[in-house]
């Protein structure tokens, strides 16, 4: 059996900077650390429970495939912020018929970002005997 640490997910962009401009000015992700000098240095920046590094260059876009799962508190004034900073969305917040509100969102090399609200009604926030 694996005895897992620690995790993140590791991201090769096309431009490191418009990357680094996405992740830490758009969104706001505060970063945990840097490493490396020039416009290909790393960035990890903290993911809740994870993390996310951007680093190196990628010589063309990636395959499609890669996607992120983000919980927010609220996935509406989630939305409002992210349009102020420039931020296109893809899909705006909907209830899913599974309970959950999701919106998407894309990184500027195509990476599919879904926002995610748990509602307090939602049976994931059950707990029972507390």
């Amino acid at each position: 059996m694996v005895h897992v640490l620690s995790s993140r997910v590791l991201i090769r962009p096309v431009d490191p900077e418009r990357s680094r401009a996405f992740y830490g000015e758009a969104l706001g992700l505060a970063v945990y650390r840097e490493f490396g000098t020039g416009p290909e240095r790393g960035t990890v920046y903290f993911l809740g429970g994870g993390f996310l590094e951007v680093s190196g260059r990628a010589d063309r876009p990636p395959v499609p495939g890669l996607r992120l799962w983000l919980q927010v508190a609220d996935a509406r004034a989630a939305r409002d912020e992210l349009v102020a900073h420039g931020v296109p969305v893809v899909r705006e917040p909907v209830r899913e018929p599974w309970g959950l509100v999701e919106m998407w969102i894309a990184d500027p090399d195509g990476h599919e970002i879904v926002l995610v609200e748990v509602p307090a009604d939602h049976p994931i926030r059950y707990r029972p005997g507390i």
